[in-house]
């Protein structure tokens, strides 16, 4: 199993059940989740069959979404103090002592009372997460499979339906990370099938399929595509996430375009409403979105199957 999974911030309170998802930044909340009795529930019981095991697992990765959610501001500046050397770089650790020490570092950043909400809720993350890792030991793939009705709602991410009743991506007039201007109209229209890849950079999943996105990006260039990646940090050009961004990138030997944009443009607010994190939307030549989006890791062989079968469809349409 791949125990490095989730890092949740900001905006929705909604995470997709999968094994490698990660929450989108998100929402506010007026207590804190960290004391939530139904954890200790939740991770005492013991599924008889691989069903139930999928389903513990589900509710797990929710409570620790929301876990996150309910303080994402302080969680924010624990994410912003991470160890970007070697932290966001999958180890096997469990990621509840991932932020214990991450909290631990920055201690100096928060009150007495912040730091008692945040090392609460980073045990009871480590204790979500060791009971993860053995419902996977258990019961392998339990939490492979993606849950039902996660998924961005298009009218409200600023995406808009052409004429054929597609659904198109917002466009977009933005920069890559290395400060050359792209336009979405030019990038879609010369490429068959566009994969964009949402990630952002303290989201250990997102880190970790970074190198089956660039193995994808050299398979598709052979057929006129590419992968492009949107790291949600580097929204407004941000010095510092561009730097982040691009340290992370370059350890992991990606070589694809990744390109940020306004925050307030339409496809910003696209960006700001995504579920989770990592999610990869495949884009055809007319720029429409080609079926549902792939939230979680492509790492796994269902996810990786789903996507493909989205990428024939877009090459496909690109004959036509």
């Amino acid at each position: 199993m791949k125990l490095s999974k989730i890092a949740a911030l900001f905006m929705v309170p909604v995470l997709a059940l999968c094994l490698v998802a990660c929450s989108a930044p998100g929402g506010n909340a007026s207590e804190s989740a960290s004391s939530d009795p139904k954890i200790a529930e939740l991770t005492a019981q013991k599924p008889a069959n691989a069903d139930e095991a999928a389903e513990l697992y589900a509710k797990l990765m929710q409570k620790e979404n929301e876990i996150f959610s309910s303080d994402n501001a302080l969680w924010e500046k624990v994410f912003n103090a991470a160890n970007k050397d070697s932290a966001m770089i999958e180890d096997g650790s469990n990621y509840g002592d991932f932020l214990l020490k991450t909290i631990d570092g920055a201690k100096d950043e928060f009150t007495a009372d912040e730091l008692k909400t945040l090392k609460a809720g980073a045990q009871q993350i480590k204790e979500i997460e060791d009971k993860l890792m053995a419902l996977e030991k258990e019961f392998p793939g339990c939490g492979s499979t993606p849950g039902e009705g996660e998924s961005v709602d298009a009218s409200t991410a600023g995406m808009t339906n052409g004429e054929s009743g597609e659904t198109k991506f917002p466009s977009f007039k933005g920069k890559d990370l290395d400060g050359n201007d792209v336009n979405s109209d030019e990038l879609f229209s010369k490429n068959k099938v566009t994969v964009m890849n949402f990630w952002f950079t303290t989201c250990k999943p997102c880190v970790g399929e970074l190198g089956d996105l660039e193995k994808l990006n050299k398979e598709l260039a052979e057929k006129g595509g590419q992968v492009v990646g949107v790291n949600s940090f580097t929204l407004d050009g941000n010095k510092d996430a561009v730097a982040d961004a691009k340290d992370v990138l370059s350890k992991k030997g990606v070589t694809y375009k990744n390109i940020w944009f306004k925050s307030d443009s339409e496809a910003g607010k696209f960006t700001s409403n995504l579920y989770s994190f990592p999610t990869t939307y495949v884009i055809d030549q007319n720029g429409n979105i080609v079926g549902e989006p792939i939230m979680g890791g492509i790492n796994s062989a269902e996810q990786r199957e789903a996507l493909n079968k989205l990428i024939d469809q877009a090459l496909a349409k690109s004959e036509q």
